[in-house]
């Protein structure tokens, strides 16, 4: 059978679940085991600030002070909630910003749906760091698998595979938190899939980094129901109806993760180090480049041009954005901040204020946006005229880090600028090496304890 011929019988909710059921800290290899120490690193970070944000003020004011419930933390803040609230929370806050982490095979961000579930539970069963950073490796192989599995297609009719793929990875995550056996994971699974939503239409609001949390929330719930005997369609990628064919319009391939086993695809995780979608990073990148190396004044550009792959138009393409969040899905305005010398990896610079700002927008205005039929969705080429010059540069930020302690040092960077304001510049430091050291905790209370404001 070619690959691209599908098995009208396979099973693939039991495949998925068998190909990271078994999975265990001691046989993971040692970049895929750093990698995962660097996504809860960076999904602390991007929670810490996110706890500010008016989305998750609104979360805490209307839902959390209701529950008045101590069971588990909210990062970065005096609170707590149950933990079905705490993990949507968290996972909202940390989507927030849309500064966290993403991942070309899952078509979305893999920490923040599942980081949220992991540390809530964790946190209420008196699990370890160890178990923490193991269930990382799990939730997101499952939700990579899945959308190599699914495709393209989901994101491009509309669904946001963070919401989407995530309850599934929250869902995985949790399930091998709780020892689930293989039919406890499939009922799991049933749940995730009919509760499994986010569309990207909500994009540019605080709807996105709602997915994020539902998602973790979603997923959590699915694993405890679960784990009490809840049923569900155990079939239910593959199942007429089923998440397959009504999220996809299309049927599982078998050699997808054939073609995935011994693989693990945590290691091509993607860090991002400017505020914004990361699909504007490439043309972001291009644009410094240019600005680096001719020197030019802003104010004499006559015209940009930003070639990027067509799906790009349906994501990141708002074209008079009025807010920083509507910013940060612009190319057109992430272009332009980059062509002024903004610093795009500085939160301030998606204010609503900055994005509007007539500088901004007089630039922005002259840039084009062109489709480019063969270019990856992460490459970019800019071109810029300048007094009478053609400048051009290209840039592709799908490219996972070949030098992982560059990347934990840039991550640890990161952190500090995102925590310090919170939790002080002494406890964000002490913060960040106890997450990179994550497996020498010996409880998950005391790696929340350490996200608590100063």
């Amino acid at each position: 059978m070619s690959t691209s011929e599908v098995s009208e019988n396979f099973a693939a909710t039991r495949a998925l679940v068998r190909a990271v059921r078994g999975i265990r800290w001691d046989e993971t290899p040692e970049d895929a085991r750093e990698v995962a120490r660097h996504c809860l690193l960076d999904f602390f970070g991007v929670a810490i600030a996110g706890s500010r944000e008016p989305l998750t003020e609104i979360l805490v004011n209307e839902i959390v002070r209701g529950e008045r419930s101590a069971e588990a933390s909210l990062i970065g803040r005096e609170e707590r909630a149950s933990r079905l609230t705490a993990a949507l929370v968290n996972g909202a806050a940390g989507h927030a910003l849309d500064f966290d982490d993403t991942h070309m095979a899952m078509g979305g961000h893999p920490s923040v749906p599942i980081l949220p579930a992991i540390l809530a539970l964790a946190e209420t069963t008196g699990a370890s760091g160890r178990g923490v950073l193991e269930a990382i490796v799990v939730g997101v192989e499952a939700e990579c698998r899945l959308g190599a599995l699914i495709g393209a297609q989901h994101y491009v009719v509309g669904f946001h595979s963070t919401g989407t793929l995530g309850t599934f990875g929250a869902a995985a995550a949790c399930a091998h938190m709780l020892n689930l056996e293989e039919d406890g994971w499939l009922r799991a699974f049933g749940l995730a899939g009919t509760q499994a939503a986010g569309l990207k239409s909500g994009f540019g609001t605080m709807a996105k980094p709602l997915h994020a949390g539902r998602a973790a929330s979603n997923g959590l719930f699915s694993a405890l129901a679960a784990r009490g005997g809840y049923t569900s369609n155990s079939s239910i990628l593959e199942t007429e109806q089923g998440f397959f064919a009504t999220h996809a319009g299309a049927k599982p391939s078998e050699e997808v993760l054939d073609r995935l086993a011994g693989k693990f695809l945590i290691r091509d995780n993607l860090f991002k180090y400017h505020a914004s979608c990361y699909l504007t990073h490439a043309p972001i990148n291009a644009a410094q480049l240019i600005r680096g190396e001719h020197h030019f004044d802003p104010k004499a550009i006559e015209e940009v041009e930003v070639r990027v792959h067509p799906s790009l138009f349906s994501i990141c393409n708002i074209q008079e954005p009025k807010t920083g969040l509507e910013g940060k899905f612009s190319l057109r305005a992430t272009t332009a901040m980059a062509l002024l010398g903004e610093d795009t990896s500085d939160l301030a610079t998606f204010s609503d204020a900055k994005v509007t700002a007539a500088g901004v927008v007089a630039l922005r205005d002259r840039v084009k946006i062109v489709a480019a039929g063969k270019t990856p969705q992460t490459r970019a080429t800019v071109m810029v005229k300048s007094n009478g010059h053609d400048f051009q540069a290209e840039s592709d930020s799908g490219k996972p880090a070949a030098d992982l302690a560059l990347q934990r040092d840039n991550l640890m960077r990161k952190f500090i600028a995102l925590a310090s304001p919170i939790l002080g510049r002494e406890g964000a430091a002490a913060s960040a090496e106890t997450a990179l050291g994550g497996e020498q905790i010996s409880s998950a209370a005391e790696l929340m304890r350490l996200t608590r404001p100063a």
